[in-house]
């Protein structure tokens, strides 16, 4: 689903991503981790297309994002970290809008938009302001907005800041009912609990360069612990004590 190869951003002289080869499959869950500064937001940033490589090639799908940025992005559906939403619509309103960009035959946003609606427990409260929302509700929504053109790829952004646990629960078991239907997600976060729930592979991003990268299980035979949180601790500390030395 998603095939990075020999993908670089560089801001001037700050080399926000090393060189890096990675690919998505079809129907996994694949966790992105890092600490802050790794460089996670800004390959994110590219996959959604907001940001081009400097160099490199990436294709979702097997459609190039940078030749046929308008084609590859139809099949992404993006939830960042920090979601717009319009507050002075309402939630069937901004499916409308969001129906619009995707150029969705208005009666099947119609149709589409009530059934996800429904699904994420908003449908009784359809036709109120979003800004009149809880931020579990708006979360719900933003969710429903990212899925209501089917894409085949997900990308998710720390989905579950400020969720209460049922609203992570609902979370997490979409996302993988999402990869269970034959899609793909990508799912950066610093929940390692909620990595080690659901994904299914695991890649760690270090100063801008992969430094790990397998299944779950493979990871914490690998380091001899049942906790993915200790593996990403020991590999971190491992890193930072080669930058101190000299």
């Amino acid at each position: 689903m998603i095939q990075m190869t020999g993908v670089q951003k560089r801001y001037a002289d700050f080399q926000a991503l090393h060189p890096l080869d990675l690919t998505v499959k079809r129907g996994e869950v694949f966790g992105f981790l890092g600490p802050n500064g790794a460089g996670k937001t800004t390959t994110i940033r590219m996959l959604a297309g907001v940001l081009v490589p400097t160099t490199g090639r990436i294709t979702i799908d097997g459609i190039d994002i940078v030749a046929d940025p308008v084609e590859a992005r139809r099949r992404v559906g993006y939830i960042p970290d920090r979601p717009y939403l319009y507050e002075k619509l309402t939630a069937r309103e901004f499916l409308q809008f969001i129906g619009g960009v995707y150029r969705i035959d208005p009666e099947q946003v119609r149709t589409r938009g009530d059934a996800l609606l429904a699904e994420n427990d908003l449908l009784a409260r359809a036709d109120e302001l979003i800004e009149a929302y809880s931020h579990g509700m708006k979360q719900r929504l933003v969710l429903s907005a990212a899925l209501l053109h089917r894409p085949k790829l997900l990308i998710v952004d720390e989905p579950m800041v400020g969720l209460d646990p049922h609203g992570a629960r609902r979370i997490k078991d979409k996302l993988r009912a999402i990869a269970d239907d034959g899609r793909s997600v990508f799912l950066s976060t610093h929940s390692l609990d909620v990595a080690q729930e659901v994904c299914d592979r695991v890649g760690i991003l270090f100063r801008g360069r992969l430094v790990a990268l397998d299944d779950i299980a493979t990871l914490l035979d690998s380091r001899d612990t049942g906790d993915l949180e200790q593996v990403f601790l020991q590999i971190t500390e491992e890193q930072y004590a080669q930058e101190r030395t000299p």
